[in-house]
């Protein structure tokens, strides 16, 4: 799941996504193209499909997988939806879902009511994100519509459970129990699932009912872990 994309605009990278078909909702495309890769990453060139370090052993996903992620959850995501970003890092699939959650209440005629909240445990992190966001577009924190807390995310953010959407953005070394605990009734979770250094896969689990959760396997891929800060 690579591509040897390098280009110098957003609008070429989001264009080249799309004719590989990384990307092949619209509006997946109209979300990425609002979010500028460039104001979450430390790149000379920010328009290359590959990860890169923002510092504090974190990175930015490549933009393959930020589509992969939205184009997962597109379809799901309504205008009142209630999304749990883990591992945030930099902020840039945490702004995707707020714009995400605005395109739906475009196409609903209704008023944006969701709300993104992002968990990331390195606090020089949050506050990278936090500036991050709000070069791009401040009125996601003056409307409330995104909330970014430092934590251990393993454990998620229980005060604002449960929620529709969570996705986790480094490896879970098993089954994330605990965040599945705080998954809503046909909400969904995305989230790697192995050891680090090894092929982990990325694994779907929707919860059916207040009971029952199905796993679905989607591929292999490969991310840092998923643990506490320590200073």
């Amino acid at each position: 799941m690579h591509w040897q994309i390098v280009t110098e605009t957003n609008e070429d990278l989001i264009k080249q996504l799309q004719e590989c078909q990384a990307i092949e909702n619209e509006t997946v495309a109209k979300v990425m193209r609002q979010t500028d890769r460039k104001l979450y990453c430390r790149l000379a060139n920010p328009y290359v499909d590959q990860p890169d370090s923002i510092g504090d052993y974190a990175t930015i996903s490549a933009p393959h997988m930020h589509a992969f992620a939205l184009e997962n959850f597109v379809d799901l995501i309504k205008a009142d939806s209630k999304i749990l970003d883990v591992g945030s890092g930099c902020g840039y699939l945490t702004a995707c879902f707020a714009r995400l959650i605005e395109a739906k209440a475009q196409e609903e005629n209704v008023t944006p009511s969701g709300r993104v909240y992002a968990i990331e445990n390195n606090p020089e992190l949050v506050k990278f994100s936090i500036e991050n966001i709000i070069s791009d577009n401040p009125k996601f924190f003056k409307e409330g519509r995104i909330k970014i807390v430092q934590g251990d995310g393993r454990k998620g953010f229980i005060g604002s459970a449960p929620y529709d959407i969570i996705y986790v953005g480094a490896a879970s070394p098993d089954i994330p129990t605990e965040l599945i605990r705080q998954l809503n009734i046909d909400g969904r979770l995305l989230c790697p699932v192995g050891e680090k250094g090894n092929i982990q896969k990325m694994e779907q689990y929707d919860r059916l009912n207040y009971k029952d959760v199905s796993r679905k396997i989607l591929a292999d891929v490969m991310f840092l872990p998923l643990t506490d800060f320590k200073a």
